[in-house]
């Protein structure tokens, strides 16, 4: 499902990120202190953490790059923009805007999950999606496209669909833990329609890049929702 025109994040500058020779900040919700309800990432680890009782020991799991939810190329990955800039249509400007509003809203539901529940996984995916929309924001910048999350605080967008979207989501999640996890993984299988759907097309090598491993970043924080709600 494609969001057009919903409005993100508001966003100061944290520590600076090579992306591909640009120097750029990762995004910083106003208002708001590291690791806090709202707040930026307060550490730099994006890897989903083993849900207890999931199985074994050190080196196992997601978290080192084993075992069930193997490792791909890791969020951080989408950081390194190394793929060349190329030409994009008028909708594929529009789809990255989009695509920076719904890393936003991922963002501010699972720092606000993560600061009522105990479950590691909301504030490891936090922590990623924040990696995401500095990626998105990069391909914003290199193409000329105005970034619809700049100003925004946590919970605030310009859209009213994807305002009434974050709402219905975190009322959802807030019911109780489980229902927060299975939100989370709702959002994640929507994420990853609306993300191959945008990739159709593209010609530009670094937008097909951030693209494909949104999509693989995505998958593996699906998996990761769906172990630790079971």
């Amino acid at each position: 499902m494609k969001r057009i025109g919903k409005t993100a994040i508001a966003l100061t500058t944290g520590g600076a990120l090579a992306l591909g020779g640009i120097a750029v900040a990762a995004p910083v919700l106003a208002g708001a202190g590291p690791g806090g309800p709202g707040g930026p990432p307060a550490a730099s680890q994006t890897a989903e953490p083993r849900p207890p009782g999931a199985g074994g020991g050190a080196g196992q799991g997601l978290h080192h790059g084993m075992g069930q939810f193997q490792r791909g190329p890791g969020d951080r990955a989408c950081m390194n923009l190394t793929a060349p800039s190329g030409t994009v249509t008028a909708a594929q400007k529009t789809a990255l805007a989009a695509q920076a509003e719904e890393e936003k809203l991922t963002h501010d539901l699972y720092t606000a999950f993560a600061a009522r529940y105990d479950a590691r996984v909301f504030d490891q995916i936090a922590k990623a999606e924040s990696n995401h929309l500095s990626a998105v924001r990069t391909l914003l910048d290199r193409y000329g496209i105005s970034d619809p999350t700049e100003g925004k605080s946590a919970g605030q967008f310009a859209s009213a669909d994807v305002k009434a979207e974050y709402d219905r989501l975190l009322a959802q999640g807030s019911a109780n833990e489980r229902a927060a996890l299975q939100a989370g993984a709702a959002e994640e299988k929507a994420q990853i329609a609306t993300l191959k759907q945008s990739a159709q097309g593209v010609k530009a090598a670094d937008v097909k890049q951030v693209y494909d491993r949104l999509i693989a970043t995505s998958q593996r924080h699906l998996s990761a929702f769906q172990s630790w709600g079971n």
